[in-house]
């Protein structure tokens, strides 16, 4: 009998100490691959994500004095893993979530509008920071939903408005991963390219499995055929870094256009055979201009034992916005929060970003840099201990790429 009262006291104290932890933090639920093909760049995702927070909470936390708490939950890199991880969030009374990769972001995104049209008491808010498939604040937009980052269409049109103006540029081919943001890049590209330039034409477009493919040598043969000049590809991690060093030894020259050079380990994984060759999107990147996180570059570097920059911006974002939205509805109740988010003008490193009420889509500014040796002029910052970093070759402001609207959130009522 003592020993069963005993088992009960020590369950109920266990339950006690996780309510009161819980009540001393506002905890965001980061998903993201931890295991698997994908599981360096997750396992830095979540370092910056920690880090942004550690900025608040450096400065007293939320409005009520409450820190910031991410809690990593490992979705694989797909759907089924990460509505797994979502359970679990909500299981724990979370209400926060975010996410990147397209794929998992359109999982959790069906999910949680059923869960919060099940559950008005227990409602999700999710914080999408680098899922770019258009649908997700088109077709498929909802209240519950914020895009932090640009969704491919506006990358595309930005990228393609550069490509027709260099003479360089003739003949390109198309190398995407199969999944809902490969598609979009696949798409999208296509089609702007064909109306905004008649001098360049499209010489080969491939689709390959996500983290599938282990030699990308017959892609590389196949794009020397072609006679290109140019790859464009939303390849990341290995299907990014495989296909480069495929190139290089296949004596490969053209100039690779890519849209995920902030991720971890794409310094690293493309290596010097990406040197002069590589062109990134970015939505900001430590090499810029005028960057404040550099006091706190280093110590971010050591507190996480990490080779990257603290520069990956669209997380920021999503700890950032959601800290000031908190602050200014003086609640964590995730309806009064996601209407503070909706209209809210931000001013972060890379400029004043504004997410938009109507479809809950950010609008920011967006670069174009080239992959290059350290000691370059406006190459001060190393990524991964290469020696090499990011210049800045192109910026645009957000004003000047703001996407079309095609569609209106339903708001719950109030």
């Amino acid at each position: 009998m003592l020993r069963r009262w005993f088992l009960v006291w020590c369950i109920a104290w266990t339950l006690a100490a996780s309510q009161a932890d819980a009540e001393e933090s506002l905890r965001v639920a980061a998903i993201s691959p931890l295991s698997g093909t994908f599981a360096h760049i997750g396992e830095e995702t979540i370092k910056q994500l920690k880090g942004a927070a550690d900025l608040i909470n450096a400065r007293g936390g939320i409005f009520d004095g409450r820190k910031i708490e991410i809690v990593p939950l490992d979705g694989k890199a797909n759907a089924q893993d990460s509505l797994l991880a979502l359970n679990q969030a909500t299981d724990g009374g979370i209400h926060y979530v975010a996410a990147h990769i397209s794929s998992v972001n359109h999982a959790l995104s069906d999910a949680i509008v059923k869960h919060n049209a099940r559950n008005p008491d227990r409602r999700i808010l999710l914080l999408n920071f680098d899922g770019r498939d258009p649908a997700l604040t088109e077709a498929k937009c909802h209240f519950w939903h914020f895009r932090v980052n640009y969704h491919t269409d506006t990358e595309v049109n930005y990228l393609t408005d550069y490509l027709v103006q260099q003479p360089s540029v003739r003949k390109v081919y198309f190398i995407n991963q199969d999944y809902a943001f490969g598609q979009a890049v696949q798409r999208t590209t296509r089609e702007l390219l064909s109306k905004k330039s008649a001098a360049i034409r499209i010489v080969g477009d491939d689709l390959v499995p996500l983290g599938k493919v282990k030699d990308f040598a017959p892609y590389a043969a196949k794009i020397r055929a072609s006679g290109a000049d140019s790859v464009v590809t939303s390849n990341w991690g290995n299907d990014l870094f495989l296909l480069v060093r495929a190139g290089q030894e296949s004596g490969l020259d053209v100039r690779y256009y890519i849209f995920n050079g902030n991720v971890a380990g794409t310094t690293t994984g493309v290596g010097g055979a990406g040197v002069g060759k590589v062109v990134s999107l970015f939505p900001w990147h430590a090499n810029v201009d005028s960057n404040p996180y550099q006091s706190f570059n280093s110590e971010f570097r050591t507190r996480y034992k990490s080779t990257e920059n603290f520069d990956y911006i669209t997380a920021h974002r999503a700890i950032a916005m959601l800290a000031r939205a908190v602050d200014q509805a003086r609640s964590d109740d995730p309806l009064k929060v996601a209407l503070a988010l909706e209209g809210m003008v931000f001013d972060g490193p890379e400029g004043r970003v504004w997410m938009r009420p109507e479809d809950h889509q950010l609008v920011a500014p967006l670069y174009l840099a080239r992959l290059t040796k350290v000691g370059e002029t406006g190459v001060k910052f190393d990524v991964e201990n290469t020696g090499l970093g990011w210049k800045t070759v192109a910026k645009v402001e957000g004003k000047d790429v703001v996407p079309p609207i095609k569609c209106t959130v339903d708001r719950p009522p109030m």
